[in-house]
């Protein structure tokens, strides 16, 4: 049916890097769950009434509160299509991620609610009566929701959405809590066993693990989180294509929200290379990201020496001796100044944030191995922390 709406409703919906067509996925989903949820409130609620089952009338009100989930998720999607105006001049795209958070805030709610009545019933349990019509209804909310979930993550997966893989989290969590809902009635019934209470506590506990799962996943990209492997080698690859180019570094991708992309790098370049075709190299290659990858570009020039064999065997020598200090270490912008009573031996050392020596302890063992080389080399190192 997802699929059928989407081609009635978007067009160009294969073009899922553009905004406006991700905020109309957003939105159809939206509006899609906010249906399913209210009819399976309704529905759920009756079969708890008739049952007397606190597990499926707090399953009931976990479906109200998706509804209002939904109404979350279709709204952040509308408010992340805005443009860019003077405050936000990169897109109001992050307000998805914060939407994807607060449906993941909701999860945990849910989860501890249920978490809560389920221990109170344990203490004080309460007869559970079997109906037909209740295990008809939380079946056929099962394959509803099941159903949700499918489309919620293959919609997520098509269009990259944080916000809609939480709502197919959701949608999962219900499809698991009712099932166990379901179970619990049919125990009840033929082998004359109260388990709802244990029941609904196990339910409670998969739907706050899977809330901050979910969480995680939203709060990653609003505090920053590296790009991925992927995006870095098509940005390398596109980059490398331009005769002239040396080497990169210094790679910052800034995400702005899906669509919204940011990219900063630092690119050598030959020191002898006619400056104004170098300039135009440069434009080409920020030109070039921008189309293929549908992101801005800022490309810093760093002219180095590569005609010249000294400067270049020590630099070999180097970047192979900082790795006897940690595999992980990295050089660039390397440079020689020879002065009449010593050389000063100047680059930059790429440090992961993961290696735990500090910077100082890090020069130091740089200017060691620095003067097993020549002791009249003296480094000047600058430390730059990996951002990828």
């Amino acid at each position: 049916m997802i699929n059928l709406l989407a081609k009635i409703f978007i067009k160009d919906r294969e073009n899922t890097e553009d905004v406006s067509v991700r905020g109309k996925y957003g939105t159809l989903c939206g509006i899609i769950g906010i249906f399913f949820n209210i009819v399976l409130f309704l529905i759920k609620l009756i079969a708890g009434m008739i049952s007397g089952a606190i597990s499926v009338l707090a399953d009931a009100l976990n479906n109200l509160s998706d509804a209002g989930s939904s109404v979350i998720t279709l709204l952040g999607f509308r408010m992340a299509e805005q443009k860019p105006d003077k405050h936000h001049p990169f897109g109001h795209g992050r307000i998805e991620y914060v939407s994807g958070l607060i449906v993941s805030m909701l999860i945990i709610l849910v989860g501890f609610e249920l978490g809560k009545s389920s221990v109170e019933k344990i203490f004080s349990p309460e007869p559970v009566e079997f109906s037909i019509v209740a295990v008809v209804i939380l079946a056929i909310s099962v394959l509803i929701k099941a159903y949700m979930a499918v489309y919620n993550f293959g919609i997520g997966k098509k269009i990259d959405s944080s916000a809609m893989r939480a709502t197919g989290v959701d949608s999962l969590s219900d499809c698991v809590a009712t099932s166990v809902v379901l179970v619990c009635l049919l125990v009840s019934r033929f082998f004359d066993i109260n388990i709802d209470a244990y029941c609904g506590l196990a339910v409670s506990a998969f739907i706050l693990f899977s809330g901050l799962r979910a969480a995680k996943e939203t709060i990653d990209p609003l505090l920053g989180e590296p790009p991925s492997e992927e995006f870095i080698e098509k940005i390398a690859s596109i980059v490398y294509s331009h005769d002239g180019i040396a080497g990169i570094h210094d790679l910052i991708v800034h995400d702005y929200g899906p669509g919204r992309t940011m990219i900063s790098l630092h690119a050598e370049v030959p020191a002898d290379a006619d400056l104004l075709a170098t300039h135009d190299m440069i434009d080409n290659i920020e030109k070039d990201l921008r189309e293929k990858l549908k992101c801005d570009a800022v490309i810093h020039m760093d002219p180095i020496i590569t005609d010249d064999e000294v400067t270049l065997e020590v630099k070999e020598k180097i970047a192979a001796l900082v790795k006897c200090i940690d595999h992980k270490l990295s050089i660039h912008d390397f440079r020689m100044v020879t002065g009449p009573t010593h050389t000063n031996v100047i680059f930059d050392v790429v440090v992961p944030f993961d290696i735990k020596k500090s910077e100082d302890e890090i020069r130091e063992d740089i200017e060691t191995i620095v003067k097993t080389i020549d002791k009249n080399y003296f480094s000047v190192v600058n430390i730059d922390k990996s951002y990828i």
